[in-house]
């Protein structure tokens, strides 16, 4: 049978257990919690089990049955450029040993070398130049036929020639040898080309910038030449780790030709793709297993017995049936969980449930609750749990009768028997100490010293609450927040505020001694807004006055957080502290920390301690917090280094958020902190949170990432978690899992609402198992997959030197990739690549992650700034972190002011900025409108109001309001975007050929890295000969 494919330069396929190449993450646990199979020899890629494969909801109709399979090349000659080749000549797949991955308890290999010339150059251009999309060939008789894939064109007859390579052993699985020293990523010895019938070019990939191993001698007898994998700009250090030398560039030879980069999979072209296919639709969640549409994508999802893709995304939604398979194709078994996910206007919200003083219904032996994959038996007097198989005894009040297949005939009158989410209402037997909690708490903590003060922060903030007070999150349908609030200010020393209702006004008590913290009243300090409302009013308008000719520069932090900590303890609720710093806490107290920013540690192997928070007080503050569900939000406004890794530990662990602007500028800050600060207190949050994932046999949640705190291996402890905050969790298998059954999985999390209300909140999900590795490589995700790999790695910085995750990171992706075209693809050529269709682009997002702030590891970018991304990152769910590596380009310039639609985006690169457009740049963080040199001057007049591109004022933040079609149409575009993210983007105009276009740059992440870092097209090559190396 043929299938419909994409046929793409290099390979794409899909990573293992842990992050692409950490810790496998199957078997056993190991003694250090990630990365642990890096130090041993890694399975062999072996064809998958022969027999009958079963189907599962196939997303692309088959081929007609019983028809011949083709031996058609799937590029006629009139598809290349160059003319026809000859017939293509398929010779059985060679077997190969492929290098381990490199481990993280080793120090990590120099990086592989490759020599270039200007032939293997002009051969590479010519051959990748005639590459393009065309259907791709399933030519095994064992594979079905519903699995995309991707090739790239085949070559001239003269490269098609070559011995044959012997069949693959079909005995025992080879061993896969560990890399030599000084083979870097994974490197292998490169083979000459080997020419059967190559539908992907023969790279030396000579502009690819990747040199041979050591003593290895390049193509043509040319000398060797040293770099490191990555990207390089002009003024950087030669020897930068992730830096490509040069280039074609720097080639020696005439100019070559440069590859298409149309040719190539792109990211805009996906997502447009999967949007004609699924927009607007409806994805009902019927059927186990189904992959939902892109995050992208906007469709309605109706939820009919699994969870919707809002709650939970999964790198893929069928899991291997064995351990073996899962390490054989190293694909991440994970899931990311957004629990307290906004549900779209136009669906049902969740359905709540009240069982009464008897609370939910449980399983007795694992605890599972009652939920669709619970099955009634014994006329409906008994069920057995779909996770563990016991048999349980259904309560009286519980009872139904089942109907003639089995069914309780009110299956459709229960949530918790016929949806994939609902909320039950919890007993005291949830509650701590067996008594209903106390409706939560916020505290507004505003430093006072020098800064915020001479910049107008503390009247900016005082202003702002009067306002943002009234808008306090409150229960569906109830009339007013039942949230207490309190405020504190501080220096060097502590100010708690009595704004009790009774009061003319409010009284001011100060705690000198910061050594030994407690809180100096408790009655009028938490207090309702609308009861005490003039007292606070009066309160936030002589704040600014007070302390307007304060000198103190010295402030505190761990006091503060200790402060209202403290005071959530002694009212006995939940709550969140909203902490405004100016600086690093400097002052005598505990906490104080010093200037720890050692830009000569990048690049080396004491690189983590950058990254890694000071333990002590911090440590144990931030356990206390998560204890007495204190939650913390942190809004950073430093001038210099403020040690964000320290400071942003607290709000991590306690499941708050960091915010960060640096060199506060009222004028040019203001409006976008404002914007961030109401949507952080208006957001849904629930408080005093413990979520638990439990599984069915054969797997089971063994690594957890995200704004958590773990106390034992199972409980994920949150002292809040607001509808933003995403926990992605790994599954590693304990057992076979079976294709009958599937792999069910049920996140419980419970937590308190804003209303003072203890519930659980259920979400369910089944996948597909299968012993067909091309079953899970076509259900994968790629969004979620860099999702999970961006954690995971950004987790592994605390422990292992930088250079070393990202080349695990490299090599991983080569062994997804090798893995699907030995064991998934039809029989060709070892020079040929083949992309599953439902990863084609995952080697753009992981060169984009490669060359993230993080990993890039320059000593350009600010410390805090890479502490804080990675913080951020932390927290994302799928489609935040889809954005933040890959950003969003909007042309302005050509679009329909009367369509309600946005644009159709471009790619991420310098070559699809035209002189005379006008773009939108976006991250989710960030926001960039772009100016062409020669853009339409009745646009230009049209959104700025000014005569002429020269008058355009590139300081402005904010965009004048006109009444003309195309100012209504970019700022409803703007805010379009604004609405779809968490997080408030400040708005930077850019000019064409202006400094600050320099900025604006590093987000085009289809070039070279402003601060190293490969291009996309580089990145390819080099992965490609990668693949190559494990394949030969």
């Amino acid at each position: 049978m043929t299938q419909q494919g994409y046929v793409a330069t290099p390979p794409f396929s899909q990573s293992q257990p842990g992050i692409g190449g950490y810790h496998s993450g199957f078997g056993p646990a190991p003694s250090h919690l990630l990365y642990g199979h890096y130090g041993e020899t890694s399975p062999a890629f072996s064809p998958p089990p022969q027999g009958t494969h079963k189907q599962i909801a196939p997303a692309w109709p088959p081929a007609p049955h019983g028809l011949p399979v083709s031996t058609q090349n799937q590029f006629d000659a009139s598809s290349l450029p160059n003319g026809s080749s000859s017939p293509p000549v398929h010779q059985p797949r060679p077997s190969y040993t492929a290098a381990s991955s490199t481990s993280y308890m080793h120090p990590p290999q120099p990086s592989y070398q490759n020599s270039a010339t200007a032939t293997a150059t002009q051969q590479l251009t010519n051959q990748m130049g005639a590459m393009h999309i065309g259907p791709g060939a399933f030519q095994n008789s064992h594979l079905p036929p519903n699995v995309g894939q991707s090739a790239l064109p085949p070559t001239s007859p003269q490269q098609i020639r070559g011995p044959s390579m012997p069949p693959i052993p079909q005995g025992p699985q080879m061993n896969l040898s560990s890399p030599p020293i000084g083979s870097g990523m994974g490197g292998l010895p490169s083979t000459p080309t080997v020419g059967l019938q190559p539908r992907f070019p023969d790279p030396g990939l000579p502009n690819s910038g990747f040199p041979p191993s050591p003593g290895q001698v390049g193509p043509h007898g040319f000398p060797q030449q040293t770099g490191a994998f990555g990207g390089q700009m002009s003024g950087l250090q030669p020897n930068f780790p992730g830096s490509v030398p040069g280039g074609l560039a720097q080639m020696s030879g005439p100019q070559q030709k440069k590859l298409d980069p149309d040719s190539v999979p792109s990211v805009t072209q996906v997502i447009e793709d999967d949007k004609m296919k699924r927009a607007g639709q409806i994805f009902i969640t019927n059927l186990r297993g189904q992959v939902p549409p892109l995050v992208t994508t906007d469709c309605v999802i109706q939820d009919q017995g699994n969870t919707s893709p809002r709650f939970i995304r999964c790198t893929t939604y069928c899991f291997p049936c064995t351990a073996d398979l899962a390490k054989q194709c190293q694909v991440p078994l994970a899931a990311i969980i957004k629990p307290l996910a906004k549900v779209a206007q136009n669906e049902n919200p969740l359905y709540v449930v009240d069982h009464g003083e008897s609370g939910p219904i449980r399983c007795n032996r694992c605890k599972a609750y009652m939920c669709p994959f619970m099955q009634f038996i014994d006329g409906g007097r008994r069920y057995q749990c779909g996770f563990c198989s016991c048999v349980n005894e259904v309560p009286s009040f519980y009872f139904q009768h089942l109907d003639h297949i089995g069914r309780r005939v009110d299956v459709l009158e229960r949530p918790e028997l016929s949806l994939g989410s609902y909320e039950f209402i919890a007993n005291l037997d949830y509650c701590k100490n067996n008594t209903p909690p106390k409706p939560p708490a916020f505290i507004f903590m505003i430093d006072v010293s020098y800064n915020n003060i001479k910049s107008g922060l503390v009247k900016l903030v005082c202003n702002e609450l009067k306002l943002l007070l009234n808008k306090l999150p409150r229960e569906d349908n109830a009339e007013k927040s039942v949230i207490k609030v309190g405020f504190v200010t501080y220096n060097k020393i502590l100010h708690f505020y009595n704004v009790k209702s009774n009061l003319a006004q409010p009284q001011m008590m100060v705690v000198p001694d910061v050594t030994e913290m407690f809180v100096p009243l408790l009655d009028g300090f938490l207090v309702d807004f609308h009861e005490s409302q003039t007292v606070i009013i009066n309160l936030l308008d002589n704040i600014p006055d007070m302390f307007a000719d304060t000198d103190e520069g010295e402030t505190v932090f761990a006091p503060v957080v200790q402060a209202g900590m403290e005071a959530l303890k002694a009212a006995e609720c939940s709550g969140k502290l909203f902490i405004f710093q100016s600086s690093i806490p400097t002052a005598e107290a505990p906490g104080k920390l010093k200037n720890r920013d050692d830009r000569k540690l990048v690049n080396t192997e004491k690189e983590k301690i950058l990254f890694q928070p000071l333990k002590g007080i911090y440590e144990s503050l931030a356990k206390e917090c998560v204890a007495n569900s204190c939650c913390v939000d942190l809004f950073l406004f430093p001038n210099q280094y403020a040690d964000v890794a320290t400071l942003g530990s607290i709000p991590l662990y306690t499941g708050g958020s960091i915010y960060k602007y640096s060199n506060f500028q009222i004028n040019s800050d203001g409006d976008h902190f404002l914007s961030d600060l109401r949507k952080d207190v208006t957001k849904s949050i629930g408080f005093d949170a413990t979520m638990r994932v439990r599984t069915n046999t054969g797997f089971r949640a063994t690594d957890f990432f995200g704004a958590i705190y773990m106390n034992n291996t199972t409980d994920v402890e949150m002292a809040a978690i607001d509808c933003d905050k995403t926990v992605t969790v790994e599954f590693k298998h304990d057992d076979k899992l079976s294709e009958d059954t599937g792999a069910l999985f049920q996140c419980a999390l419970l937590y308190t609402t804003v209303g003072g209300q203890r519930r659980l909140r259920i979400h369910n999900l089944s996948l597909n198992c299968s012993s067909q590795l091309a079953d899970l490589y076509k259900s994968c995700e790629t969004d979620a997959l860099v999702n999970f790999f961006a954690k995971s790695a950004y987790k592994a910085i605390l422990t292992q030197p930088i250079k070393t995750v990202r080349e695990i990171l490299v090599n991983q992706t080569a062994h997804m990739l090798a893995c699907y075209k030995k064991c998934c693809a039809s029989p060709s050529a070892v020079t040929q690549l083949i992309l599953p269709d439902t990863m084609k682009v995952l080697p753009v997002y992981m060169n984009c992650l490669l060359k993230s702030s993080v990993l890039v590891g320059n000593t350009e970018i600010a410390t805090d700034e890479r502490a804080y991304q990675k913080q951020l990152v932390l927290s994302m769910d799928v489609a935040e972190s889809q954005a933040f590596f890959y950003p969003r380009i909007i042309p302005l310039h050509n679009m329909d002011v009367n369509s309600d639609l946005l644009p159709t985006s471009v790619r991420c690169s310098e070559e699809r900025l035209t002189n005379g457009g006008i773009y939108l740049l976006e991250n989710g963080r960030n926001m960039f409108i772009w100016l062409g040199l020669a853009s339409p001057p009745e646009i230009i007049q049209g959104i700025f109001n000014v005569p002429s591109f020269a008058h355009i004022n590139s300081e402005v933040t904010t965009l004048p309001v006109i009444d003309n079609p195309y100012s209504r149409k970019l700022r409803s575009v703007i805010d379009t975007v604004s609405h779809q993210r968490p997080y408030s983007m400040k708005l930077t105009l850019v000019k064409q050929k202006d400094k600050a276009e320099v900025s604006f740059r590093q987000f085009l992440v289809e070039d070279k890295g402003l601060y190293g870092g490969a291009s996309y097209m580089d990145f390819l090559c080099h992965v490609y000969k990668e693949i190559r190396q494990l394949l030969t």
